[in-house]
């Protein structure tokens, strides 16, 4: 009968430990690669002002990580994994529109060249 009591003890402490937050190791992974296809893509800090937040909440993630604040680290690190994407989308949607630009430009001047040949 007084084993019951330790055991009971024993449990609420196994029970707590499982309930801490594990170091987001993977997220961070995650996220420095997010930032890694930004640049590589070309976005920069400098004209995107998501990279520059990514870059920041990546930064804070770190050091949540350093002082153990998992949770913390968690969430910054999962949201600045977000605006690096985002970045990444967007430079390259612009790309992608310069790109059709082009074509469009090339196409009208193709209309316009067939144009004159019919006229001839």
């Amino acid at each position: 009968m007084t084993l019951r009591p330790f055991f009971a003890a024993l449990a609420v402490v196994a029970l707590a430990g499982c309930a801490a937050d594990p170091a987001p190791n993977e997220q961070i992974r995650l996220t420095q690669q997010a930032l890694e296809q930004a640049n590589a893509v070309g976005a920069s800090a400098d004209e995107s002002a998501e990279l520059k937040l990514a870059e920041d909440k990546f930064a804070q993630a770190k050091a949540d990580m350093a002082e153990q604040s998992y949770k913390d680290a968690r969430m910054q690190a999962e949201q600045a994994e977000l605006d690096a994407r985002l970045a990444e989308a967007q430079v390259l949607t612009r790309k992608s529109q310069e790109q059709l630009n082009v074509l469009n430009t090339r196409i009208t001047r193709l209309r316009k060249q067939l144009q004159l040949g019919e006229a001839q």
